[in-house]
């Protein structure tokens, strides 16, 4: 099974991720692409991070048991969100333009898990208005079929063993 948990920034990602892999050491772990991608601030970076989540989704060699921080969806909500607080004239046409890659990545995942902001506050350093804004954006991106398709999607919310819970079940049922 291909899973990748999404969700904005400080959302409970990696903690789930790693409590996951803990319980279920046969699943491989691709880590958060904004760790592994630095190509500076702005809407560069998240075509880059989109990129990169795309393409690891989409190499042969993956193995079928995965657990991945983020997938292309994550990166195209945030160029979505940056497009409606006008902080980007171009990010409507990145959209547009990476939507066909981030679409044939996720044609490679079984299960999409949501990840709410559950009362996790950021500090302004954050950008809590892009982090709302992104995470508006990610739950109308998963809504479209033509984006997710047939991967079963997961939204979850809660404490961290709630989540844990619900995502474990989700996987063995």
């Amino acid at each position: 099974m291909r899973i990748v948990v999404s969700g904005t920034h400080a959302t409970g990602k990696s903690t789930l991720i790693s409590d996951f892999a803990l319980a279920h050491p046969e699943f491989a772990v691709l880590p958060d692409p904004f760790d592994l991608v630095d190509d500076g601030p702005g809407s560069g970076s998240f075509v880059a991070q989109l990129r990169f989540s795309a393409e690891r989704l989409l190499d042969p060699a993956l193995p079928r048991a995965v657990i991945a921080e983020r997938g292309p969806l994550d990166f195209l909500a945030y160029l979505a969100a940056i497009d409606e607080l006008g902080r980007s004239g171009a990010a409507a046409e990145l959209v547009r333009r990476e939507a066909p890659l981030a679409a044939r990545a996720m044609a490679q995942v079984d299960l999409l898990v949501l990840l709410a902001p559950d009362g996790i506050a950021v500090p302004d350093e954050e950008d809590p208005e892009l982090r709302d804004a992104t995470a508006d954006a990610l739950l109308d991106l998963a809504d479209d079929p033509d984006l997710t398709g047939t991967a079963r999607i997961l939204e979850l919310s809660g404490d961290p063993v709630t989540r844990l819970a619900a995502l474990r079940s989700a996987v063995s049922g």
